[in-house]
């Protein structure tokens, strides 16, 4: 009987909880609902209205994307936090100005880059053209930044005119190539890295096994640096109408410049016939003012930012067929895309749904990776097949990057455009494993044991790489190289040996590649386009196109963290707790898998063919924030 009251506290304990949790999540939901259907219904909004007379305000803002691919609920909370856009899509950017262009109330564009965190050398060329054909309307593009990075110079150069903040300086440095290499950490670690590779320009492995860069790497990287470094300036200079001297002079003179300037950048830019003007934010806004009006509320000039006046203007497509085009983003990787990353299962779901439309005419894979796993590759190399198969030409778009992995999903490809700095080829196979046996021994751990076979138990990281699981893994690359480059020479129509001569994992920029066979053709995506109208049989004279991308539904994603912690707390177990007298706060057990096991079984093994070329430039603003985007 003593236990009675006890008893009945626990139940009624144990009912509170039940209560209280449950609770808790409904809340929880209704409360995501309600902000969820306000913020839908605020994204929708009235329908925008275009003034006359308004100046177009073109704010590319954090990174220059081909899709947008962040996390719907991540850019759900972002906006309501007020902060800014971490991506920008680059037809938004084009097709702004295409639309202005012949738009009678758009009476200008302002070029507001203060925002800009990166664009790919092929992206910015893209933006160029776009901003010179909207210059061939006459109408003026004004350029503005409190301080210019190389990236957002590069279109500020096209501008009619730059202006700049008397504080701000206009940072050119070049392209380069530098990388860390691990040997000395790894020998001091007793870390040893196992490295596989065929080709012998792939030096995405060399950090591993050198410990400077390699004459091989060295030249290749200069080549097609150098073609980058010199498209840039031949842009530059173009654009603002001096010699490209001037440009590389700049550069390399630069500190003498500012000594003389007396420590002041903004002089030197002006001097140097950088910018055109240096003015503070107001005086811009109020010399801007004087062409379109003022706008009292703002105390600023008469405007419409891009992506408000994109919702006014943008037309779907028309038309019973039309180009389809999808977008290979990212590393390529086994299953769904995710931000930064191009998933198999996805792009291949994709290109198959554009075969299967039939108002789908011919499909533009739009590229911009550096390549991935293999198995992904060809999951989206097989797919460009059925796609072709099934009497629909194929053309490839190549913007910044389209290199290893980027070119095996390529290569079967109807035409190939790329642009002058695309970086492209690196046709090769890597791969890498590292074992910690001498690690583990320098604090008093060995790894013994019994196996039924040579190979049981042999691709363990905490063991010595047999010489069989050795020779099993150099076999298998040997073999994945000799097929990229068979599937090389067959969708390019060349010989095997030609293609390894060009092949060995070696990157060659746009211009070379089209030089080599490796491109049809340089010109951006316009032209991939216009390519696939042509090979489709459609006019070209502005064919319908839409992009064929997953869904960006809000999703309760964001609920992970309360649901995971709620999932914790076992219900069912903790009511049992109560009346055995049991712990209530009952936790799971973890129930992860062990990367050692999953390198035991060979589930975490994979062979890479991944070109990591990585330009270093706008060191000093890397960090750079995008801004809000309010109004100019």
């Amino acid at each position: 009987m003593a236990k009675s009251p006890n008893l009945l506290r626990r139940f009624f304990g144990a009912i509170w909880t039940v209560f209280s949790v449950v609770y808790k999540l409904i809340v929880i939901l209704v409360a995501v609902l309600v902000v969820g259907l306000i913020y839908m219904g605020m994204k929708g909004g009235a329908p925008v209205t275009v003034e006359d007379n308004v100046a177009l305000v073109w704010h590319p803002a954090g990174v220059v994307v081909e899709q947008n691919d962040r996390d719907p609920t991540e850019e759900f909370f972002s906006e309501l936090a007020g902060d800014g856009p971490t991506q920008t899509q680059l037809r938004d950017l084009t097709d702004a100005l295409e639309y202005a262009r012949d738009d009678s109330r758009i009476r200008m564009v302002v070029l507001w880059l203060d925002a800009l965190a990166y664009a790919g050398p092929a992206q910015l060329e893209e933006l160029r053209v776009a901003i010179n054909r909207f210059k061939e309307s006459g109408k003026r593009v004004v350029a503005y930044a409190p301080a210019y990075t190389q990236r957002a110079y590069y279109l500020a150069s096209q501008a009619d005119e730059v202006l700049m903040d008397p504080m701000g300086m206009v940072f050119l440095e070049g392209y380069a190539v530098y990388s860390n290499y691990y040997p000395g950490l790894l020998d001091k670690l007793g870390i040893n890295m196992h490295v596989f590779q065929a080709g012998e320009y792939k030096s995405a492995v060399e950090p591993f096994q050198r410990t400077d860069m390699s004459d091989a790497a060295r030249e290749a990287n200069r080549t097609w640096l150098d073609t980058l470094w010199g498209k840039y300036v031949g842009d530059v200079a173009t654009g603002r109408g001096i010699a490209t001297e001037a440009i590389d002079d700049y550069v390399e003179q630069f500190v003498d410049r500012l000594e003389d300037a007396d420590g002041d950048p903004a002089q030197v830019a002006l001097t140097s016939k950088l910018v055109d003007e240096l003015m503070p934010l107001q005086v811009v806004r109020e010399r801007i003012g004087s062409t379109v009006g003022m706008a009292d509320e703002h105390e600023s000039f008469r405007q419409i930012d891009f992506r408000r006046y994109l919702k006014a203007v943008r037309k779907g497509p028309s038309g019973s067929r039309q180009i389809g085009v999808v977008t290979v983003q990212g590393s390529i990787v086994p299953g769904e895309s995710s931000e930064g990353t191009a998933g198999g299962d996805t792009v291949s779901d994709l290109l198959l749904e554009a075969m299967d439309d039939d108002s789908v005419a011919a499909v533009v894979l739009r590229v911009d990776s550096p390549g991935g796993g293999i198995y992904p590759s060809e999951q989206i190399r097989r797919a460009v097949l059925q796609v072709k198969e099934a009497g629909k030409p194929v053309v490839v778009s190549m913007s910044t990057l389209a290199a290893s992995g980027g070119y095996w999903i390529s290569a079967p490809a109807d035409r190939i455009f790329a642009h002058d700095t695309t970086i492209t080829g690196s046709i090769g196979v890597f791969g890498i494993f590292p074992t910690f046996e001498d690690t583990l021994e320098k604090i008093g751990v060995t790894t013994d044991g019994v196996g039924t076979t040579p190979l049981a138990g042999a691709i363990r990281a905490d063991r010595p790489l047999s010489d069989t699981v050795h020779r099993l893994i150099e076999l298998i690359i040997s073999k994945d190289y000799q097929q990229f480059v068979g599937y090389v020479a067959e969708g390019r129509d060349m010989e095997p040996e030609r293609v390894h001569e060009i092949a060995q994992g070696r990157v060659w920029s746009g211009l070379d590649a089209a030089q080599l066979g490796l491109v049809d053709e340089i010109g951006g995506f316009e032209s991939a386009v216009t390519a696939a109208a042509q090979a489709a049989g459609l006019s070209t004279e502005n064919p319908p196109v839409r992009y064929i991308s997953p869904p960006r539904d809000l999703s309760f994603a964001f609920l992970a963290p309360f649901t995971q912690s709620l999932t914790r707390f076992d219900l069912a177990r903790a009511v049992l707790g109560y009346f055995t007298g049991a712990p209530g706060d009952v936790t799971r057990s973890s129930g992860d898998i062990q990367w050692l096991e999953q390198i035991a079984s060979g589930e975490a093994q994979g062979l890479s063919s991944h070109c990591l070329c990585v330009m270093a430039a706008d060191a000093p603003f890397a960090r750079q924030q995008a801004r809000s985007g309010n109004a100019l």
